[in-house]
Parts: C-alpha cells; structure tokens; sequence
C-alpha cells in the first residue's frame, strides 16, 4: 500500500486529540513550552482552522481568529518529526486563500525563539510591536506582588511589561521575553 501525500484539510472535531499533541510536541522546545492546552481552542469570532493531515495523522495545524479586516494567528504548530519540510508555509498559504477578501492584515505574535522569527521574516512578515512577558516562580522575589489578605503573594506569576523595563525585570526575574507582533499585509 502506497503512502497517503500531505494534504491540507479543515480541522474536524474527531482530530482534537491529535491536534492537541501536535501543538504540545511543537511548542515543547520553544519559549512557549508551558502553553499547554488540555481542549482544543474557541474562537468567538469567525476563524480558520486547518491541519495538515499525513496517512490520517495531524502533523501541523494553523488556527487563524477573524476581527473584521484583520485576522490574527492563534496557533500554528508543525509535530517536530516534521518540521523544516515546508508544512507550516503550506498551512499559511492555504489559510491565506481561505482569508475573506475584506480581510488586509494577518498577524501573529511570537517569543524568542529564532526559528520562529526567521520563519515569520521569510513568509512576509515584518516586526510591528513589542513588549515583555515576565514570569514570577517560586524562586522569584515577591518583591511588588501582593495579594488580599489572607492570602500569601503569588507563587507563580505572569506579567507583561513594557520593552523599556527588559534590562531591570532580566534581573529579578529568570524568565523574560520579549514578545513581538508580527504583521502582514494581505495581498491577493
């Protein structure tokens, strides 16, 4: 028996589990790793949802919210067995196709990772904002956070904070980074 190609479908719910592990295996490595869904994403507004689909197994998928005329990547993931083989740019440009035409700007927003920025960079995106996300752990001061009584300051925390703090909040805190917008205009 012959090996099904890739092919580029609407995401099913029968697929949920499936995509939930592709994302968790994709972001494993990533600045993203503890973003870990347990049930797949809702979108309130219109959306795309598509995976790539290899011998019935989901090997990437790309989740894209609809505002009006701008839309916003939620999720794209590529299972890391498949990585670097052109999936996430396939998945892009089929939900590029699926985009209403009154749609003129796509964006999505990114950490540190630098495979992630390339990637973004080489599909036409350029850099439009940033700011800082900042975690507060257990080994982390307590310094600023507080809490009613009878509560304790939190054990965990996350934060953003403006790109102008980077150098003093890379201090007090182990995780810091910088989170970038990533904008494109949509042309077809």
């Amino acid at each position: 028996m012959s090996a099904t190609p890739l092919t580029i479908r609407p995401y099913q719910p029968a697929d949920e589990r499936e995509w939930l592990l592709c994302r968790l295996l994709s972001f494993f490595d990533t600045c993203y790793y503890d973003d870990v869904h347990t049930v797949r994403t809702s979108f309130e507004l219109p959306a795309i949802r598509l995976v790539a689909d290899l011998n019935g197994q989901v090997v990437g998928l790309i989740d894209i919210e609809i505002d009006d005329s701008a839309a916003t990547i939620d999720s794209i993931a590529v299972h890391p067995d498949h990585q670097r083989g052109g999936i996430a740019s396939r998945l892009l440009a089929a939900a590029i196709d699926e985009l209403p035409d009154h749609v003129t700007t796509l964006d999505a927003w990114t950490r540190e990772d630098h495979a992630a920025l390339n990637w973004y960079q080489l599909q036409g995106f350029r850099e439009a904002y940033r700011y800082l996300h900042v975690y507060k752990d257990g080994d982390s001061t307590d310094a600023g956070f507080t809490a009613p009584p009878p509560l304790t300051p939190p054990v965990l925390a996350f934060s953003h904070a403006s790109i102008e703090h980077e150098t003093e909040l890379r201090s007090q805190f182990d995780r810091v980074y910088v989170c970038r917008q990533f904008l494109r205009e949509v042309s077809r």
